[in-house]
């Protein structure tokens, strides 16, 4: 089962690093996606991290390029998502989910961690 951790309360301009751990399958075999839903609005898709050894591609959306980094240590089964220069604008809850590649529907879906950025 999938769970997003590391939210929290930071500063606008200020950073922080989620991750995504499950104690099931390695997440190694999986393309791994970030997403988020802020209050009242639609869940936003913000990157995701290819599945490694293959054609798989690592894509980002435009909201988010140049300020967040996702990346994997897969001795510790885990994806992060590193993010900088945040902005009031990324205050939600924050999703990580697993697809056999970033070109598929996603599976498997874990429970959210809120991060809130005040101005």
């Amino acid at each position: 089962q999938l769970q997003a951790s590391g939210g929290g309360l930071v500063q606008s301009g200020g950073s922080l690093r989620l991750s995504c751990t499950t104690s099931g399958s390695a997440l190694g075999n999986f393309a791994v996606g970030w997403f988020r839903q802020a209050p009242g609005k639609g869940r936003e898709g913000l990157v995701c991290l290819a599945r490694p050894g293959g054609h798989d591609k690592t894509t980002y959306s435009d909201s988010v390029k140049g300020r967040f980094t996702a990346s994997r240590d897969s001795g510790k089964n885990t994806v992060y998502l590193q993010m900088n220069s945040l902005k009031p604008e990324d205050t939600a809850v924050y999703y990580c989910a697993t697809a056999e590649l970033c070109a598929y529907d996603y599976e498997s879906w874990g429970q959210g961690t809120l991060v809130t950025v005040s101005s």
